[in-house]
């Protein structure tokens, strides 16, 4: 598919190329996935639960910043597939625990690699470092307090 390039008025409004970079990554991202049958929300979902021992639907979805219900429509998909399963907290019955299955975790190692390569083709276009900055100033931004002052964009005020 050809992609156009933005009309000049909007190439340096950063709302309109996050957009549209977003939504190319979702693309890539969902072709690269779809031989796994996941997509890329359950991929975090399994990524979530492999780096922690023992989570409640509930601990996950704070984790991935998702509401209880849409957690739970995850991981009833999730389950669906075998790939995670779900039990009772022996601590609190009332929570439930969610954890990998043997074939979830190795549908996420797979899928882990097919998301890293997609990802390398993404950001092909800049240099490694450039990548790496990019990765570090979304960190950045993603995880600021959103009280922050936004800094200036132009360059006469700095």
């Amino acid at each position: 598919m050809t992609r156009d390039a933005p009309p000049e008025v909007l190439s340096s409004r950063l709302g309109y190329l996050l957009k549209h970079a977003y939504l190319r990554l979702s693309e890539e991202s969902a072709r690269a996935l779809a031989p796994y049958g996941i997509d890329g929300r359950e991929l975090a979902v399994l990524a979530v639960l492999d780096a922690h021992d023992e989570l409640s639907q509930l601990e996950a979805a704070g984790k991935l910043g998702v509401d209880r219900t849409t957690m739970v429509g995850l991981v009833d998909a999730l389950e669906g597939k075998e790939l995670v399963e779900r039990r009772r907290s022996p601590q609190d019955r009332r929570k439930n625990i969610v954890r990998l299955t043997p074939a979830g975790r190795e549908r996420l190692r797979e899928a882990e690699v097919a998301r890293q390569e997609m990802e390398r083709r993404f950001l092909a276009p800049l240099s490694g470092s450039d990548a790496a900055l990019l990765v570090r100033a979304l960190r950045s931004v993603v995880s600021s307090p959103s009280s922050a002052p936004p800094p200036s964009l132009n360059p006469r005020d700095q």
